[in-house]
Parts: structure tokens; C-alpha cells; sequence
């Protein structure tokens, strides 16, 4: 009989640096066609997304935006997959599904809710979902576009810019004709967003005082800083950037696996008062039913069509592999949109 592979959580993290030993893969047999049940669907995982919000899922924590995960049940997220068979007059055999919420599993049974079908024209790949019309994309768009609403002739400052959401900033932005100052974890990512366009680009992990390397990168100041990474280097920017600028903040890498012992304190908070500094907290998924999103898939479709646009995607290869694959994204590892590649389009069960 045909078994899949199941990642699951082992106990939950609060504090400091998950291990492999967290998790656990296992093996189990696998659904058939015949076991489904009216309305349901057998789906085949072909990608799986691994972001760094999922860092707070396995906290533990019951005051999130996002439920954790449970010890001993498998961890799940957004992904992409192939229906392998249907008792469902939804969708079809051979469809290729888009959800928020697949399991860590080569392949499971559900009902229908929370998936939908993505069109698949011409030389696109179902993993485009997850890169570049996917979730980091769109979290760009909402941060630059939709909150701190970018002018051409503006300046912006984006840190981790080789990453999933930073590097689709760049390009947004220069697209809308503002001048791009970019940070990245290594000289090879440096040179990666000077490629996509950025102006200016310098290694964090190397410059050594941050409020000095953001001055020499941005003599005359920025608008605008995307904050991808917080902590130390936030502090810094608040210092730096220009009065009446504006934050969108995406996210804070750099303190997710903080203890009370190692977590950074910002010390520059009164430069919100006497900068009137605008902070634009947001979380993406609330602007998937605003005009927000429309305006999004035609903006970055249009983009593609010309050519303007690169997404690096960065593949760890068998289900195996994921929990690595994703504490990997806590120490940098990862270059470009990290994802799972769980099996290809022309695998059965």
C-alpha cells in the first residue's frame, strides 16, 4: 500500500532556537480514491511555503493572530497542490489548488473550504503561487502601495532585501520610481539586490556600526524604511531617517528566537515624537479582500509580462527536509523565497 510523509510537531517552543528534534517525520498509509467521502478532495502536495511568521506558531502562544501549532498533530501553512481525485463537483482531477492552510503532508484528504484553483496559462509553474504572485509579494505591495503610499523621487531603505518580501520591495519600488537603499546578510545577496535595481546596497552582517553604515548609504536621508529584521538595526534607522517619514513593519527576524535574556530593547522610541515617524503595523492577510489585492495581481502581472521583474525562489528538496528547510530561515540561510518542493507535477500516489 502507498504511504505518505507527515511533518509534525513534537512540543512547542516558547523562547530561544527550535531544533530538528522539535519535529518529527513519520510515515503513514496513504488515502485512496475510493476512502473519500462525499465532498472531498485527495490532494497531492507539489510546493510548501516556509515564512518566518511561522516562528510564532510554534510558540505555544493562545494570543496570536494565528493559531500555534499543536504538539503532536503536523504543522501546516500556505501551499500548492495537484487533486488527485475528487468527490467533489468543485473541482476536477488534475487540478492545480492554492490554500493558506495545507498540512505538512506529501499528500491528505479534505473537504473543499480554503482551496481554491489557480490557473496554470501557458509556461507558468503552480510554485509561482507561493513566489512571486504569492503571500511575500503581496505583503510588499500592501507596505509600500497600499500604507506608506510611495511617491516617485522618494527614497526608501529596505532591510533583508534579498529575502522573500524584501526583494520584491526593490523592485516595486523602483518600479514606481523611487530611489532603493538595500541591506542583505552576505556579499553575494548584495550584489543579488543591486541587480534587481537597487541604488545602494551594503552587507549588515560586515558594516559594523549600523547608524553609521545607514548614513554613508543614505547620506541625505530616506522616506521610507520596510523593516523586515527590527531590533538593533530598527534603532538605528529611527535615528536616521528623514522627519515625517514613514515604517512598514513587516516583520522582526532578528528577535524571534530571543529570550527575555538576549531580546533587543529599542532605545530611540522618542524619535517617533520628534521625527513624526509614522509606524505601520500590519498583518497581509487583512488586505486580501480590499481593492488592495486586485490592484496588486494586475500591477505585478502587467510587471511580468515586460519582463521587469525577477523572483528568486530558494527550494529544499522532500518533505524530509522541511524542518530544516525552515530554521533555516531564522539564521539567514536562505537566499530568495524559501519553499519545500514536496514531489513534481508528474508523481502519483
Amino acid at each position: 500500500m502507498p504511504s505518505i510523509t507527515t511533518v509534525s510537531l513534537v512540543r512547542t517552543v516558547p523562547s530561544g532556537s527550535p531544533t530538528v528534534d522539535d519535529f518529527k517525520v513519520s510515515s503513514e498509509p496513504a488515502s485512496t480514491k475510493e476512502s473519500l467521502k462525499d465532498g472531498e478532495i485527495l490532494v497531492r502536495t507539489l510546493y510548501l511555503s516556509c515564512d518566518p511568521y511561522m516562528r510564532s506558531r510554534l510558540t505555544g502562544r493562545t494570543d496570536s493572530y494565528v493559531a500555534s501549532f499543536e504538539a503532536g498533530k503536523p504543522l501546516s501553512g500556505s501551499g500548492v497542490g495537484v487533486i488527485e481525485a475528487s468527490a467533489s463537483p468543485k473541482f476536477k482531477e488534475g487540478a492545480i489548488v492554492a490554500g493558506a492552510d495545507f498540512p505538512w503532508k506529501t499528500a491528505f484528504t479534505a473537504p473543499t473550504n480554503g482551496f481554491i484553483e489557480v490557473p496554470m496559462p501557458g509556461a507558468a509553474q503552480p510554485v509561482s503561487v507561493l513566489g512571486v504572485l504569492g503571500m511575500p509579494s503581496f505583503t510588499a505591495y500592501v507596505g509600500i502601495v497600499t500604507l506608506c503610499q510611495v511617491k516617485p523621487g522618494e527614497t526608501i531603505l529596505v532591510s533583508a532585501a534579498s529575502g522573500a518580501v524584501g526583494q520584491m520591495v526593490v523592485q516595486l519600488a523602483k518600479a514606481r520610481g523611487l530611489r532603493v537603499i538595500a541591506t542583505a546578510g552576505s556579499d553575494e545577496k548584495v550584489q543579488f539586490v543591486k541587480d534587481l535595481g537597487a541604488d545602494v546596497a551594503f552587507n549588515y552582517k560586515t558594516a559594523g556600526d549600523y547608524e553609521a553604515a545607514i548614513r554613508k548609504a543614505a547620506p541625505d536621508g530616506f522616506d521610507i524604511y520596510f523593516d523586515n529584521v527590527g531590533g538593533e538595526f530598527l534603532d538605528a534607522v529611527l535615528k536616521c531617517i528623514r522627519p515625517n517619514g514613514r515604517i512598514a513593519e513587516c516583520g522582526m527576524i532578528s528577535q524571534y528566537n530571543a529570550t527575555k535574556e538576549t531580546a533587543y530593547g529599542i532605545r530611540n522610541l522618542s524619535y517617533v515624537v520628534t521625527s513624526k515617524i509614522t509606524i505601520h503595523g500590519f498583518i497581509v492577510r487583512d488586505y486580501y479582500t480590499t481593492p488592495a489585492y486586485l490592484a496588486f495581481i494586475k500591477e505585478v502581472s502587467a510587471l511580468l509580462k515586460e519582463n521587469r521583474l525577477q523572483y528568486k525562489l530558494d527550494e529544499v528538496v522532500g518533505l524530509e527536509n522541511a524542518p530544516q528547510g525552515l530554521l533555516d530561515l531564522f539564521e539567514g540561510k536562505n537566499f530568495g523565497k524559501r519553499v519545500i518542493k514536496v514531489t513534481s507535477r508528474a508523481e502519483r500516489l
